[in-house]
């Protein structure tokens, strides 16, 4: 039995890069002999087991074979007689593929150390064509390593899976794991320039990919439209380490100027509506996480609103507070702000620009939480009036802070 360190942890460590998780692969091993030894169990497709005192996961060297469709359609073969270059050869990248021993040689079949020296992703051998997921792994690295390029071939052969359909049949829930992943990178826009130079995300987020060629407003750079803005507005984000809530509101703020009628461009008059609209049926085809769902709705519908704030009378201003629900929910509204901040400052020369409305609106949200709602509710006498008393209370706490801004109280 021989136990070696497999993956990412083996590329980061030449990387000089910190590894969240370290992978093992047993070669020369049966189940039986794992048990034997106090691993306990844990795969269902294949043998994986947890050490008895580390708890990290162990796999017995395994191939796997194509027979189906999609991510699903495999079968694996895991035995003593499988080489470690065998389980390697199964894997995606070249600078994935390689393995560590106990006396810390570096087993590296593949080259993948020399492709890590010329900053290169390459797909091991053909049977890369053979796991749609590849394709979103290996733009979610272009996203993690944005230095590095992709090999032409590999590149030429992730266009062939797509025009073969194999992304055609990922299911929805890898689909998402993929690109919250590539989203949480450090670039997370070249997943997307990757995913639309081999046709992937026209496939599996048309939304997106149909606002690349849409015109922005006349005064907005000429060569910035809707799908380059789009990722500026999810590298902002990344620049400043917001979460995935707010990156994946900033990716689907603006898909309704991909249905902006021809003749009104380059306005996008009404584009909001049409934002949430296809903004739902996108977070139910990929069974978005409800906290990512209901902040993009959010910034969907209310960006433009948050934008103009500054100019906006009292009344106003409440209203927008109790539509995203700010009094409720601040620090949800907190995460809504960043986003807009990054919308904003995802032009062409505005990346450090100044952007007025969070501080505004949170200054207006600490005027309206004073009103005391409770003691309203407890003197009014005819209950169906409390709503409007509230409302009409904290517009008169927002207008006098209005009109005297350097009274505003601690938050």
């Amino acid at each position: 039995m021989q136990i070696f360190i497999v993956g990412g942890a083996v590329r980061d460590e030449l990387l000089g890069r910190p590894s969240a998780d370290r992978d093992y692969v047993v070669v020369g091993a049966t189940p039986e002999a794992m048990l034997t030894k106090g691993f306990r169990p844990v795969g269902k497709d294949f043998p994986v087991f947890l050490h008895p005192q580390s708890h990290e996961e162990y796999a017995l060297a395994r191939t796997e074979r194509k027979t189906g469709r999609g991510y699903h359609g495999f079968t694996f073969h895991a035995a003593p007689d499988v080489t470690l270059e065998a389980d390697l050869a199964r894997r995606d990248l070249t600078i994935n593929a390689m393995a560590k021993a106990d006396d810390g040689s570096i087993v590296d079949p593949f080259a993948g150390q020399q492709d890590l020296r010329n900053k290169i992703l390459r797909h091991v051998g053909p049977a890369f064509a053979e796991d749609p997921v590849r394709i979103l792994r290996i733009a979610r690295f272009a996203a993690r390593f944005a230095d590095f390029t992709i090999a032409p071939e590999t590149a030429a052969l992730m266009r062939q899976m797509v025009v073969d359909g194999e992304v055609d049949h990922l299911v929805a829930e890898r689909v998402w794991q993929e690109l919250a992943k590539g989203l949480m990178e450090n670039r997370p826009s070249r997943m997307f320039e990757v995913l639309r130079e081999c046709g992937a995300l026209a496939r599996l987020l048309p939304e997106v990919d149909a606002l690349f060629g849409v015109p922005q407003r006349a005064d907005y750079h000429p060569e910035i439209d809707a799908g380059i803005h789009t990722l500026m507005v999810i590298d902002q984000a990344a620049r400043h380490g917001f979460p995935l809530t707010v990156r994946f509101a900033g990716l689907t703020h603006d898909l309704g100027k991909a249905t902006t009628p021809a003749d009104i461009l380059p306005r996008h008059l009404g584009h909001e509506e049409r934002s949430v609209q296809l903004l739902e049926a996108m977070t139910r085809r990929l069974r978005v996480p409800n906290e990512c769902r209901d902040l993009a709705l959010l910034m969907a519908r209310y960006h433009g609103s948050i934008h103009r704030a500054p100019e906006q009378r009292a009344a106003t201003l409440v209203t927008l507070l109790e539509n995203t629900d700010a009094l409720r929910r601040p620090q949800r509204f907190a995460e809504l702000l960043d986003a807009c901040r990054c919308d904003y400052t995802g032009r062409l020369g505005w990346e450090d620009k100044a952007y007025d409305s969070p501080r505004y609106l949170l200054d207006a949200l600490a005027a309206a939480s004073q009103v005391p709602a409770g003691q309203i509710a407890a003197a009014c006498r005819d209950k169906g009036l409390i709503p409007e008393k509230i409302r009409i209370a904290r517009i008169d706490a927002v207008r006098a802070w209005l009109n005297n801004p350097g009274d505003q109280p601690e938050q």
